[in-house]
């Protein structure tokens, strides 16, 4: 399916684009959909393999979801430490010493399911001859580099800015502004692509960005002029914006940036803020209220 153009704002300065802006969950990634996948797979390995009752099963992975979702990662434990204290909270009293076990089995399950599509690698190998590429996301830090790194997505990108590591996140044009920087290019150069109306489009239409490329959740998803997240274009798959995206760019501006950010950045050639200490330990369980304040949809 084509792009559809629904504001005309911005969308002239697509001649001019350079540096493409991803959001990482439920855009180049489908946490959303991952996690419901894995919880659903989860229920038939707590019943086959532990015998516990379907109803039982159900309400485990639903209620560590929901609070997985409201507080995916806690600054002072280790993010593996953290998850099985949530699936010990939510699995019924005679299976909480499995929580270790299940816990390894719904992260299999869940970075299987979040694996990029072939169609969306062969895209941004595609685009990464002609334009930088950027990844910004909000969330904690650990969780959202554990994604990165798990799913082998790094190599594709000139930069890397995840909000946990930062003095802000979407939508402040900041984030942005600290990409650009970070690229030598200007924010009428870039384009944002996001599911977030809120965070990505705002923030990109914040920052003056050239272009915003909304990829809503679902089909039924309206954006609401009143709230001002018009969006320049929206799409319905990643590779709908090849349509509308300038053809023909030439590649050969990118080897000498590129070979700079390897020699001034970290593993990959990837730029990335310097990152904070979390996983410190302490001696008992902090509160579910006490979590970073950087919030991911998928975590």
């Amino acid at each position: 399916m084509a792009a559809t153009k629904i504001r005309s704002s911005g969308s002239g300065c697509l001649s001019q684009i350079t540096t493409i802006f991803f959001d990482l969950d439920n855009t180049l990634v489908p946490t959303r959909k991952a996690d419901a996948k894995a919880c659903t797979k989860l229920v038939d390995f707590l019943q086959e393999e532990h015998g516990m009752s379907r109803e039982a099963a159900l309400l485990s992975t639903s209620t560590f979801l929901r609070t997985f979702r409201r507080c995916p990662d806690n600054e002072e434990l280790p993010l593996d430490e953290w998850r099985c204290h949530l699936w010990s909270e939510a699995l019924p009293e005679p299976f909480k010493c499995l929580s270790s076990e299940i816990h390894h089995t719904w992260l299999q399950l869940r970075l299987r399911y979040m694996s990029p599509t072939a169609e969306t690698i062969k895209m941004l190998e595609s685009l990464r001859a002609h334009f930088f590429l950027a990844l910004i996301t909000n969330g904690p830090s650990a969780a959202q580099w554990e994604k990165v790194n798990r799913l082998n997505v790094a190599k594709y990108f000139d930069c890397i800015l995840v909000s946990g590591e930062l003095p802000w996140e979407k939508p402040d044009a900041r984030i942005f502004h600290a990409a650009c920087n970070l690229l030598g290019v200007q924010a009428h150069q870039c384009i944002m692509i996001g599911d977030k109306l809120e965070t990505d489009i705002q923030g990109g239409k914040e920052a003056k960005l050239g272009a915003t490329f909304w990829l809503p959740l679902t089909s039924a998803e309206r954006p609401e002029p009143q709230l001002g997240y018009m969006p320049d274009f929206t799409i319905h798959n990643l590779s709908d914006m090849l349509a509308v995206l300038p053809c023909g760019m030439s590649s050969r501006s990118f080897p000498a940036l590129r070979d700079r950010c390897s020699s001034i950045g970290t593993t990959g050639g990837v730029l990335k803020h310097s990152r904070v200490p979390y996983n410190r330990r302490v001696a008992s369980l902090p509160d579910l209220e006490s979590c970073n304040s950087n919030s991911s949809d998928g975590s």
